[in-house]
């Protein structure tokens, strides 16, 4: 008996929403948080910590604290419209931060257009 084999674009758009995405714009925060200046840093950097509270919570299970409270309620968070509000609320706060004043180093916005263009052509290419 065979079993059906995955397409591969599904399988890298998986590998890329779980364990890519939201690793990609921690860097681009952080460097934008570090360059920026006034409001747009203080965006990139919220852009940040919600980049790192889903990085910690797909990897909680790994560490052995997937119970309590706090993890169960960050699962809870990360799954809302199948797991896309806790990708592109970081996104929006990176795009919102290219919009406000004195941003600095544009090709970041760049980068972070790019990126996330790919990341919608891959999520309807799959859907």
């Amino acid at each position: 008996m065979t079993f059906p084999e995955p397409d591969p674009v599904v399988l890298a758009a998986f590998f890329i929403r779980r364990f890519v995405w939201l690793e990609v714009l921690v860097f681009i925060a952080l460097t934008r948080g570090i360059v920026g200046r006034g409001p747009s840093r203080w965006a990139a950097l919220a852009a940040m910590v919600l980049c790192l509270a889903g990085i910690l919570t797909t990897f909680a299970p790994m560490a052995g604290y997937n119970q309590g409270t706090l993890y169960v309620t960050a699962a809870q968070v990360m799954s809302w419209g199948g797991g896309m509000w806790a990708l592109m609320a970081p996104s929006a706060l990176l795009l919102l931060s290219a919009l406000l004043p004195v941003p600095r180093w544009r090709w970041l916005d760049v980068l972070h257009v790019l990126l996330l263009g790919a990341f919608f052509v891959l999520w309807w290419w799959i859907s």
